[in-house]
């Protein structure tokens, strides 16, 4: 989506704030919609209303895929919120661009965003021109492989340890009735797995070769065909699961009925919210118990322009609170993140998180695929993999030629 040529014509509608609003009360539109998700940005909201402000929730059901393109379009129509999740990355790259969106350097600045978020490659994703253009909140990472210790237990065979464990275990827990791998429909739900299984496998290197240099000879070769290999045993592991959302497929294995999952530490929001505990009720492995390394993607709050100067002030606080240490901690040990602050107590972490926080401390990190690819060619990504987990038919062969052809034209 193309969003230069209609700036200019929509510069006037887009100083428009909610007219009704209270001057005070600011829109924030977010897609974290599942239980733990909503406990979790309840404490933003808890802790921008205590400064005086009224955080009016803007929730989007659906996930980013479906969210994303109604912010867009509201923030291009004229219709702004007073501040919106993205990840981190370039997802809101063409709307900076447009001039749509608040320029925070001088927030970013006060507040010392330079000295205190980590790792720096979170805040060089809110710089564009030299500005800075968000406020990072966590990082996620979608290096993790979830697994019920009920599941296994029933099944009769031990914990997986890593990757290849797992697989072994997949006929035991088929035999018991169990789905060994729950993935959902959501397209990104099946690229996402894709990217954690190539530097589970291909190792860091070839992650880098990949996304960052776009480099489709390295796509094409044989280090991405054993990927896609593993990406084959996935999709037959996963046959059964019968489920769109993410939040259903974490259900699968918090329920038993799934022996793991493939999915970002937000998942652990949802262990939580059910009582389970890390280490006892589940078990989680980072890298997939293969490659230890943590991606450090996560979420952002963008600000659009506004000329209402209450609400500009109102923007200035959240994005300031957002950052707040008891706002990070709050916010993150409920969410299932990492803060951004490298200077916050989380004493409190469970088993999960601390594994989370050794591999950040050891800087055994990547970037996200967000903050890599355009939104155009993430999309692309996931149409590939959402084809490849629906249709049996589509060999690994046939998909990483596609793949390979992806990476060619990504920007």
């Amino acid at each position: 989506m193309n969003f230069r040529l209609m700036a200019a014509a929509l510069a006037a509608s887009v100083v428009l704030p909610l007219g009704a609003a209270n001057a005070t009360d600011l829109e924030v539109t977010h897609w974290w919609t599942s239980g733990g998700e909503a406990a979790a940005v309840a404490e933003l909201a808890k802790a921008f209303d205590a400064t005086g402000n009224k955080w009016v929730d803007g929730a989007i059901a659906g996930s980013g895929g479906t969210a994303r393109p109604i912010m867009i379009s509201r923030i291009t129509g004229g219709d702004p919120m007073g501040a919106t999740q993205f990840n981190h990355g370039r997802q809101a790259e063409e709307l900076v661009q447009a001039g749509l969106m608040r320029d925070l350097t001088d927030v970013a600045t006060a507040e010392h965003w330079k000295d205190i978020i980590r790792p720096s490659s979170l805040l060089d994703s809110c710089t564009i021109g030299g500005k800075i253009y968000c406020a990072p909140v966590n990082i996620h990472s979608w290096q993790w492989l979830w697994l019920s210790n009920a599941a296994f237990k029933k099944a009769g065979v031990e914990v997986p340890k890593n990757w290849d464990e797992f697989v072994a275990a997949a006929p035991a827990l088929e035999k018991a009735g169990i789905v060994p791998l729950a993935v959902g429909g959501q397209p990104w739900q099946a690229a996402g797995a894709f990217d954690v299984l190539m530097v589970a496998i291909a190792g860091k290197d070839t992650f880098h070769k990949v996304f960052k240099d776009k480099d489709a000879e390295a796509a094409a070769g044989p280090e991405i065909a054993k990927v896609f290999k593993a990406a084959d045993d996935a999709r037959k592991m996963s046959k059964g699961s019968n489920v769109q959302d993410w939040n259903q497929a974490t259900n699968l294995v918090i329920t038993g009925k799934a022996g793991g999952q493939i999915m970002g530490d937000w998942a652990q929001g949802e262990f939580q919210l059910a009582g389970q505990k890390a280490g006892s009720d589940y078990t989680c492995l980072p890298g997939l118990g293969v490659n230890e390394i943590i991606s450090t993607g996560g979420d952002a709050f963008y600000f659009p322009l506004l000329k209402d100067e209450a609400k500009s002030k109102a923007q200035d606080v959240l994005a300031k609170t957002l950052l707040d240490p008891k706002t990070q901690v709050a916010f993150n040990l409920k969410k299932g993140s990492l803060p951004v602050r490298g200077d916050v107590d989380l004493a409190a972490a469970n088993d999960c998180m601390k594994k989370g926080l050794d591999i950040l401390a050891k800087g055994n990190v990547i970037e996200g695929t967000d903050q890599l690819l355009s939104a155009d060619s993430q999309k692309q990504k996931e149409d590939l993999f959402s084809e490849f987990f629906a249709n049996p038919s589509m060999t690994p062969e046939a998909a990483q030629k596609r793949f390979a052809e992806i990476i060619a034209s990504a920007d």
